[in-house]
């Protein structure tokens, strides 16, 4: 029986995070290979091969409904009752020792359906993070042709393959849009999807990103799931992006160009990797594969429209 894993990759310097996932089974151990089993008994320890585990993990998981202030102060989520929210606390044990990522710290928590465990098959998340960026100008919404910047993008990845594979590296394609990208002026969100394939993996890779403009910054929502999961779990991640709004002195229309720091780039940066990995996940990529766990540091950067180094490797 193949240990599970969930994947995730942490973006680099001006990229936005990546969150990569395959599927949990339910009769699977929870916890990753990757980390030294907890001393705690409440842990699922590693490699725990029943239901019992899985059980005992879940019971230690303080789900939170209904309106969630975050750690930060900034942002108010509002779950009512399709989703959950986990703490910081909860979040990282669930990325580190459940789903087997290194660093799991730096979050501002993570939102999960209310309906189903994120430690059983068909389970997925949204980690939340804030990025203190200044204010992104949203004056170029309307002349980004993102058909033009996907090409773009598919180019700098083609070409990054290249190095990558005269260095023993698996390459990393970006497939196409899962969903187009798409402002809300009114609301001043941004959300999209990429299809991401990595190397020889059977199942690609959703990559949903949701980003709620502020007064001095960005909020960054991340979706963890697989592509055989959009299907399912589209409408919900659609009716995600009301979730989250800034508090009052915090949002959008707050912004004072007199006193208030302007960030450097507008959406199209956004959605091509304009944002800075938060404390936590930091400069490196951090993928963990299957097998073995295997730990690679990749470099992964944005400069203009091009991608410097994305390195991953697997077994």
């Amino acid at each position: 029986m193949s240990l599970p894993f969930r994947r995730l990759a942490a973006g680099g310097l001006l990229l936005p995070a990546l969150f990569l996932a395959s599927h949990v089974s339910a009769d699977e151990p929870a916890a990753a290979a990757a980390a030294p089993a907890p001393e705690s008994a409440s842990s699922v320890p590693a490699g725990t091969p029943n239901h019992s585990g899985l059980a005992a993990f879940e019971s230690t998981l303080h789900y939170r409904t209904g309106d969630i202030t975050l750690p930060n102060d900034k942002a108010v989520l509002h779950l009512g009752n399709q989703f959950r929210y986990l703490p910081p606390d909860d979040t990282k044990r669930l990325l580190e020792q459940a789903w087997g990522n290194p660093d799991g710290s730096g979050t501002l928590g993570m939102i999960v359906p209310a309906t189903v465990s994120p430690l059983q098959s068909g389970g997925w998340g949204v980690v939340v993070e804030y990025e203190d960026s200044g204010h992104v100008s949203d004056a170029d919404a309307k002349d980004i042709n993102y058909d033009d910047l996907l090409a773009d993008m598919k180019k700098d990845s083609k070409e990054a393959n290249e190095k990558r594979a005269k260095q023993g590296f698996q390459p990393v394609d970006i497939v196409g849009w899962a969903s187009k990208p798409y402002y809300d002026a009114a609301s001043n969100r941004l959300h999209w999807a990429k299809e991401l394939h990595f190397g020889g993996e059977k199942v690609n890779t959703l990559n949903y990103n949701i980003r709620v403009l502020g007064r001095e910054g960005v909020l960054i929502l991340n979706a963890v799931a697989g592509m055989d999961q959009l299907a399912d779990i589209k409408p919900q991640l659609e009716s995600m992006v009301a979730v989250a709004e800034f508090t009052p002195g915090n949002r959008y229309a707050d912004f004072d160009k007199k006193k208030d720091h302007a960030a450097e780039y507008g959406l199209a940066a956004l959605v091509a990797g304009g944002v800075a990995a938060k404390a936590g996940w930091l400069a490196p990529l951090l993928l963990v594969f299957k097998k073995a766990f295997v730990l690679i540091l990749v470099a992964l950067g944005w400069l203009g429209k091009k991608f410097m180094g994305m390195f991953g490797k697997t077994e």
